[in-house]
């Protein structure tokens, strides 16, 4: 099983996979992981997170270079061995937020990046949704580049919303703007009940 942790930079999902890390919640053989990894192709995306003018376009492109990789080396093969698998962003964070760089580029660019990864992805069986306002989320994170402005991420939290509105059945949503340890309990009782 593939379970993912989405929602705006500052809504906790980093803190809860490392408190799912320690916990008795899941099995010990699970594999966390992230996105952007720690490959190349993950360095690549981080140089072009620190680029005000990078391309959207082919920032995208090395966002879902990563990816393949990522399922590559990482998610394809643990689950192959049979091993749940807890990721820190996936493919619905490229959605939503390159959805909102690219929106007035490319039509629809929500749908146009969900095509983008569609016939090559693995979809998550359950995502994991952290729900905090974008003016909570940029003070949180510090505003510290071009997608952590409240601004920004207005535009991404409603491609979230869309994503949810569209597979409502894959979604757990979580209020992350509720003390840590209360989110932090609610996420590991969620992927307790998935694992």
């Amino acid at each position: 099983m593939l379970v993912t942790l989405e929602g705006l930079d500052g809504s906790g999902k980093s803190t809860c996979v490392e408190a799912l890390r320690r916990s008795d919640a899941v099995p010990a053989d699970t594999t966390f992981t992230r996105e952007p990894t720690g490959s190349w192709y993950g360095d690549a995306v981080r140089r072009s997170i620190a680029d005000d003018d990078a391309d959207p376009l082919a920032e995208l492109f090395l966002y879902t270079a990563d990816h393949a990789d990522h399922l590559a080396s990482v998610v394809r093969p643990a689950i192959d061995r049979g091993e749940a698998v807890v990721s820190d962003r996936y493919s619905d964070s490229r959605y939503a937020y390159q959805g909102a760089t690219l929106s007035g580029i490319v039509p629809d660019s929500v749908e146009f990046v969900r095509r983008v990864h569609q016939p090559w992805t693995r979809p998550p069986d359950a995502t994991i949704y952290l729900d905090v306002d974008p003016e909570t989320a940029a003070e949180r994170s510090g505003a510290t580049n071009k997608f952590e402005t409240a601004e920004y991420l207005t535009r991404v939290r409603e491609n979230y919303e869309r994503l949810v509105e569209r597979e409502p059945e894959r979604f757990v949503r979580i209020d992350a703007t509720r003390p840590e340890a209360e989110v932090v309990a609610d996420v590991r009782e969620a992927v307790a009940t998935l694992l």
